[in-house]
This record gives C-alpha cells, sequence and structure tokens, in this order.
C-alpha cells in the first residue's frame, strides 16, 4: 500500500505555515513615531522686550525770588574827615540823602543822589564834588573829593540835637546862607556865606536852631533830602 498521502499532507502543512510566516513578515507594521507635541506650559514665550518711558520734560525750573533788601533807614550821620581837617554830614531819607562837607573856615560844599538797598551811595555837588560812601550797621564810611582834595570819613549815626542844619536870608540886603554840623561832642563846624563870600559861621542853639546873623535873629533848620 502507497503512503504519499500522509506526506503529502505533511508537506502542505509545511508550506502553509511557511506562507503565513512570510506573510505575517511582510504585513506587519512599523510602530509610528509619534512626536510628543509640546505642551503649552513647555512652551516659554519670550519676555517682552521693557519699553523705555520716554522721561516726561521736567518743569522749568522757577527761579528763586531775590531776596527783598531793606530801604537804608531813614537817619541822620555826623562826624569827621580821619585827618580831623573837616567834618562831614548825611542825611538819609526814602532812598534819597544829601550831604555837607565843611572845613569850617572856607571850604564846603552841599551834595546830593540816591542811596542804593545796599546802602550804597555816590552824591554829587558844585564844582565836581564827589561823595562816595556805604552805611554800614550805624555808620558811614566813604570818601569827598573836592577842589582837589580827598578826605576820608565816618559819620556815626546822630541824635538830636546832633546832625545837619541850614539857614537862608536876606540880611541887609545881603544874601545869607549858612550849614552847620553839630557833632555828638557839641561841636559845631559851620560857614555862612555873604553873597557868596564864605566865613566861619556863628554858633546856634542846637534845641531851638536860633542863630543872630549881623544882628538879624534867623533860625537854623534840621536839613532833609
Amino acid at each position: 500500500m502507497k503512503r504519499t498521502g500522509p506526506l503529502f499532507t505533511l508537506l502542505a502543512g509545511l508550506l502553509l505555515a511557511l506562507f503565513m510566516l512570510s506573510l505575517n513578515a511582510t504585513t506587519g507594521t512599523k510602530p509610528a513615531a509619534t512626536s510628543q507635541a509640546d505642551s503649552p506650559a513647555d512652551k516659554v514665550s519670550p519676555a517682552p522686550s521693557a519699553t523705555k518711558a520716554s522721561p516726561s520734560p521736567s518743569p522749568p525750573a522757577t527761579p528763586s525770588p531775590s531776596p527783598t533788601r531793606t530801604p537804608a533807614p531813614n537817619s541822620d550821620y555826623a562826624g569827621r574827615t580821619d585827618d580831623d581837617s573837616s567834618a562831614v554830614s548825611v542825611s538819609l531819607r526814602d532812598g534819597r540823602a544829601i550831604a555837607y562837607f565843611c572845613d569850617g573856615r572856607d571850604k564846603e560844599s552841599w551834595l546830593k543822589g540816591d542811596v542804593g538797598a545796599d546802602g550804597s551811595m555816590k552824591l554829587t555837588g558844585d564844582g565836581g564834588s564827589v561823595l562816595n560812601g556805604t552805611l554800614k550797621g550805624k555808620s558811614i564810611r566813604g570818601t569827598v573829593d573836592i577842589e582837589g582834595g580827598h578826605y576820608a570819613f565816618t559819620a556815626d549815626k546822630a541824635v538830636k540835637p546832633s546832625g545837619l542844619y541850614r539857614a537862608t536870608a536876606t540880611v541887609r540886603n545881603a544874601k545869607v546862607d549858612g550849614g552847620w554840623i553839630v557833632l555828638s561832642t557839641g561841636e559845631q563846624v559851620g560857614i555862612l556865606t555873604r553873597d557868596g563870600k564864605p566865613s566861619p559861621a556863628p554858633r546856634i542853639d542846637p534845641e531851638t536852631g536860633a542863630v543872630t546873623i549881623d544882628g538879624q535873629r534867623l533860625t537854623a533848620r534840621p536839613v532833609t533830602p
């Protein structure tokens, strides 16, 4: 009896098994590569660049107000030149000044001008005379230039009856003009001119200003600008 039947059956089974193995090898699928998507948490947004704010323009600086200076006080001053040859008196009122320089013999000058808030003054008179001075505290320190002479002086604050006096009148048909400086010591320095001719002035009563000139009674009054 022939035994080819089982042999064919076995061979067929082997071929089927090989076929199935080959089919699995050719049809096997490759696992797809998965790319991990970045999670929102992993995505770091770049920090926004800081925008440099333009500085606001500074308001214009308000200039500091200049300190207000007190005007020179209204007062009178009297004193002598450094060489003791003459006397000087200055009267201040509301920023104006009048001064009198006198040597008690034949040299005199009336001077006028403004007084600065800092106490400085430049007063001028006839014949080119000039007084330059500065008020500091209770004294005026300065110089007088008159008729080619240069005189430094100090005039201290005057307390009545010290100060500056003047009298003008017509006496016996002559024009009379007298100036007096009364110092704190009681000394008087003055010149009286008659029709333009100078001479030493007679004494006045400093309490009343009374003075007698050529037999006529006159009153010398305090001088203010």
